[in-house]
């Protein structure tokens, strides 16, 4: 029987990805989440502002967190604007934050937001991914591979 494909989400714009995530951790499982936002951060996010590069999610009371994900303050908002920092819900499934939930206490893992995007619907979205953090033996390990496949590539289309 064939294996299943891995699970790929509809992503229609990217708004802010965390390329570093894959560097620093073994990504384990990935999620969809939805995010709950105000109406100017909806407008900032659009608009391609945002960052997720020093931000981790939490589980807390039942409740999954995004925490110090930067969402810049809309620029034509007035005094209704949002906090840029601020902690945003994530909307995910009660089984999903158990399972998670579960990882993150039992076996150590973090979870670690990926991108941000808006799908097909229109509505924005977090991939959010349970990770275990690289020593740094495994990065240079993983940075030495990434060479080798690019050398092995330009060989091959060399003398190809």
């Amino acid at each position: 029987m064939a294996r299943p494909k891995p699970v790929t989400f509809d992503k229609l714009k990217i708004v802010a990805e965390n390329r570093r995530a894959r560097y620093d951790y073994y990504i384990e499982d990935t999620f969809e989440a939805g995010l709950a936002l105000q109406g100017t951060e909806v407008k900032a996010l659009r608009a391609g502002e945002a960052s997720i590069a020093e931000s981790y999610a939490e589980v807390k009371d039942g409740q999954v967190w995004l925490i110090n994900a930067n969402v810049p303050e809309y620029s034509h908002g007035n005094r209704l604007n949002h906090e840029p920092r601020r902690p945003r819900k994530l909307l995910l499934h009660e089984r999903e934050i158990e399972k998670l939930l579960g990882a993150v206490e039992r076996k150590g893992m973090t979870l670690v937001p990926l991108m941000v995007y808006f799908n097909s619907t229109g509505r924005a979205k977090v991939e959010l991914a349970l990770a275990k953090g690289k020593q740094t033996h495994d990065k240079r390990a993983t940075t030495k591979e990434r060479d080798w496949k690019r050398d092995k590539a330009r060989l091959m289309r060399e003398k190809g």
